[in-house]
């Protein structure tokens, strides 16, 4: 199969041919209808985040079910399903997974995370000659992927499957931000900062729960007019306007009760603590690049009892079907989210543009293509 292959930051993705890997106990093999392009492949690509090499990325994917490993009897999947697959992969068996916490499966963060690997220890990916591949997360830039039977979830006919690509993590990330994180509730105020893949359904969930304001706050006036027409009632412009004085008039002097960063920047975390109320809560999503740190208040957080709540995904196994449902049912409009369309042979000019910021919404690598 050929897939989008990383062997040096320095030159970035290059297509090759590699072997169609195959599903072992507890996997399916998705043939892949498109993936999502997403920040925290530019980390890895760009050399931030360590990983090993080479490697395939790609986390956020949507496709159909073409072979079923052993141990499928009980999941409900079956070959010819079409199926959105999650970043997030608990290994349903550790201790977090047993007590529902699939955001903080070790084995997740231990083997795939640091190694690249699934949950028996091994890659699934080859070069023809047998060079072993690490995979991030499915390593979904790629023809074909193995992914485990824990993080899919069937969809309807009524889901675009190639747009359908971005349910898996910008659209779970922003359910997990919203619904775990904050556990918003009816009627809260909300600010969204940086206003991307994430930040877009973030604002469109935190609508469908019924926040009574959405604050968008971004440096760029086209992804603001962007954040509107998903549900924004108010925006603002970093780089033009003072963030905490604004966004305490939009709000008659409180701030927000909960302010979501979603980009992993100093300067958006300082954005976010500045919308933040009384009592508020920050919730922050966005991965930094590599080490880094954000500075906090002490005396205002802690006089003011404010929270900083980290929020890394969702909890697959139930909010990923949770979300496909919403896709569904026209509560996440993730098919104007995704502005932009690749072929994998293009996936490294994608990032890119990803890098630079030219990207409004989601990109997606596009496999009819």
């Amino acid at each position: 199969m050929k897939a989008a292959v990383l062997r040096d930051p320095k030159i970035g993705l290059r297509v090759e041919e590699i072997k169609t890997p195959t599903p072992k106990s507890g996997e399916v093999l998705v043939k892949v209808a498109a993936c999502g392009m997403c920040h925290s492949d530019l980390h890895v690509i760009h050399g931030k985040i360590a990983f090993p090499l080479p490697c395939v990325l790609g986390h956020e994917v949507a496709g159909e079910i073409v072979a079923l490993g052993p141990d499928n009897e009980y999941t409900g999947l079956a070959v010819g399903q079409k199926v959105a697959g999650a970043f997030l992969m608990p290994c349903g068996k550790c201790e977090a997974c047993a007590r529902g916490r699939d955001d903080l499966c070790g084995p997740f963060f231990d083997l795939n995370r640091i190694q690249g690997k699934l949950y028996d220890g091994t890659t699934r990916l080859a070069g023809t000659d047998g060079e072993e591949i690490a995979m991030y997360s499915m390593g979904a830039l790629a023809e074909y992927c193995v992914i485990p039977s824990t993080s899919v979830a069937p969809v309807s006919e009524k889901i675009d499957l190639t747009k359908g690509a971005i349910l898996g993590c910008a659209a779970l990330t922003g359910y997990g931000a919203v619904r775990r994180g904050a556990n918003l509730q009816f009627g809260e105020t909300v600010a969204v900062v940086a206003t991307g893949g994430v930040g877009s359904n973030i604002i469109q969930i935190s609508k469908a729960f019924g926040a009574a304001k959405i604050i968008a706050i971004d440096i760029s006036d086209e992804k603001l007019e962007a954040a509107k027409a998903l549900g924004a009632t108010h925006t603002v412009n970093s780089l033009k306007e003072n963030v905490r004085e604004t966004v305490f008039s939009m709000t008659d002097g409180r701030g927000v009760d909960v302010a979501f960063e979603a980009l992993g920047n100093p300067a958006t975390w300082k954005s976010a603590l500045d919308a933040l109320s009384d009592g508020g809560r920050l919730v922050a999503i966005g991965l930094g690049a590599g080490v880094q740190e954000a500075g906090v208040e002490i005396n205002r957080t802690v006089r003011r009892s404010q929270r900083i709540i980290g929020s890394y995904g969702a909890r697959t196994r139930t909010d990923l079907p949770a979300v496909v449902e919403m896709a569904a049912k026209g509560f996440i409009n993730y098919k104007e989210i995704v502005t932009e369309r690749f072929r994998l042979e293009d996936a490294n000019e994608g990032y890119q543009k990803l890098a630079k910021g030219e990207i409004l919404g989601r990109a997606i690598v596009d496999m009819s293509l």
